[in-house]
C-alpha cells in the first residue's frame, strides 16, 4: 500500500492519488490529428509522426503542470484507442478481421464502436515493454509532477471476446490462459517500475459495466459466470500487482463507457462494491459520478480505510462548466459513507478516450480541470 506525507488526513497529498487528479486522456490537438490522418494516407512516415506527437506532449504536460495538477500524462496521444492499443502488443493475442461492434447511447440515441476482434494464438507472454518508450518521454518531460501511465487491466483482454477468443488448443484449461495473462501483466509492470514509473492506473470498464444486469445478461449468454465474474477479474489484478515495485501507486478506473460523449452501461456500484473496496489491492478508485447513470454514494460504505476514492464528479462528457458550490455539496454527500480524507477530486473520465474526443473544445476542457484543481484546493486545502 502507498503511504506517505498527505496520505492521512486533509491537505495537500504528497503520493498519488491527488486530490485534484486526472483520468489521463486528453483532446488530440488538430496538428497531431492532421499528422495521424496523414501517416495513415502513407503521405507522412512514422518519424514524422513521432515527431508531431512529441511536441503534442511537450506542450499538453506543461499545461497540466500550469493549471496546478499534480500528476501529468502523455493525454494519450499516440493511442488510437485507450485498450486496444494495449492489448494487441500482448504476445499470443492478434486481431482478427472480425469486428468487435459495441453499443453506445446518450439522449439522441444509439451509435456502434467498432474495432478489431482479438484472437488469443499462442501462450501470452510479454514480448516487450508495451508503452515503455512513451513513458521514458513522459517522464522526461515533466518538472513538477508526477508523471502518470494509463494501461487497461486484465480483465479487459477477457471481457471483450469473452471464452470464444480463446484458442482452446492453446488453452484446453481456462486457469492456464488467467496465470499467464497475469504473468504477462506482473512482468510489465516490474519493467515500468524500473523505468521509474510511480503511479499507475489501471483502466476498467468490466468492473463498472457488470453492475448493470443487461451486461451480466449478455455474459451469461456467452457462457461466463456473470454473477462471479467480477470476483475472478479483482483476483487476477491481485496476482499481476502482487509483486509491484516498492513505490509504485496503483489507482483503477472505473468506466461505464467513452465514446464521442456516449456511454454503454448503466447502474450505481451496488453489485460489484464490497468485493471490489475491499478485496482489489489498489490505492485508490477513479469512480465515474457525474450523473445519475452511476447511482448514489452509498456503496462507498464499503471501502475500507486507507484507500482513496477519487469523486468524478466533473463530466468530460458535456461543455457545461459545473457549479464549484455543487461539487462541495456532493464531496460533503459522499463524506457521508467514506471519511472526507480519503476522497479527492477529478473528472469522471478522460477527454478523448478514442482519438476522436469527446464534444467540446480544449477551453472547456481546461477549464474543467482548473475547476478540479480550486475546488479540491478549498475543499482539502493546499491541494
Amino acid at each position: 500500500m502507498a503511504g506517505g506525507a498527505g496520505a492521512e488526513g486533509g491537505g495537500r497529498r504528497q503520493v498519488p492519488p491527488f486530490r485534484a487528479d486526472h483520468v489521463g486522456s486528453l483532446l488530440r490537438p488538430p496538428a497531431l490529428l492532421a499528422a495521424r490522418e496523414a501517416f495513415q494516407a502513407g503521405r507522412i512516415s512514422r518519424e514524422a509522426l513521432r515527431e508531431v506527437e512529441d511536441e503534442a506532449i511537450r506542450e499538453v504536460v506543461a499545461k497540466q503542470e500550469e493549471i496546478g495538477l499534480q500528476s501529468a500524462t502523455d493525454g494519450e496521444f499516440r493511442r488510437t484507442a485507450w485498450h486496444m492499443d494495449f492489448i494487441q502488443q500482448l504476445g499470443g493475442i492478434e486481431p482478427t478481421s472480425e469486428r468487435i461492434a459495441v453499443p453506445f447511447r446518450d439522449e439522441q440515441g444509439e451509435v456502434t464502436f467498432e474495432s478489431a476482434a482479438i484472437k488469443v494464438t499462442g501462450r501470452i507472454h510479454l514480448a516487450e515493454t508495451i508503452f515503455g518508450d512513451a513513458f521514458e518521454f513522459l517522464r522526461d518531460q515533466v518538472r513538477e509532477a508526477v508523471p502518470k501511465l494509463t494501461i487497461p487491466s486484465p480483465s479487459m483482454v477477457h471481457y471483450r471476446g469473452g471464452p470464444a477468443a480463446v484458442d482452446p488448443a492453446i488453452y484446453p484449461d481456462m486457469e492456464a490462459f488467467w496465470a499467464d495473462l497475469s504473468a504477462a501483466y506482473a512482468e510489465e509492470i516490474r519493467r515500468l517500475g524500473a523505468l521509474g514509473c510511480r503511479y499507475l492506473q489501471l483502466d476498467d470498464t468490466s468492473l463498472a459495466y457488470l453492475n448493470d444486469p443487461r451486461q451480466r445478461a449478455m455474459l451469461a449468454e456467452r457462457g461466463d459466470d456473470a454473477e462471479h465474474q467480477h470476483l475472478r477479474y479483482i483476483r487476477q489484478m491481485n496476482a499481476a500487482l502482487a509483486d509491484r515495485p516498492a513505490g509504485m501507486a496503483v489507482t483503477t478506473h472505473l468506466c461505464r463507457g467513452n465514446f464521442q460523449s456516449r456511454w454503454t452501461a448503466e447502474g450505481g456500484y451496488d453489485f460489484v462494491a464490497e468485493a471490489l473496496f475491499n478485496e482489489l489491492a489498489v490505492d485508490g478508485f477513479f469512480l465515474e459520478y457525474d450523473d445519475a447513470r452511476s447511482g448514489d454514494f452509498s456503496p462507498l460504505r464499503f471501502v475500507p480505510k486507507g484507500k482513496m476514492v477519487v469523486l468524478g464528479l466533473v463530466t468530460t462528457k458535456r461543455p457545461a462548466l459545473e457549479k464549484k458550490d455543487e461539487l462541495k455539496r456532493r464531496i460533503e454527500e459522499a463524506s457521508r459513507y467514506v471519511p472526507l480524507e480519503q476522497l479527492c477530486l477529478s473528472p469522471q473520465c478522460g477527454f478523448s478516450s478514442t482519438v476522436e474526443g469527446n464534444r467540446l473544445g480544449p477551453e472547456e476542457q481546461w477549464a474543467k480541470l482548473r475547476l478540479v484543481v480550486e475546488t479540491a484546493a478549498e475543499v482539502w486545502g493546499g491541494a
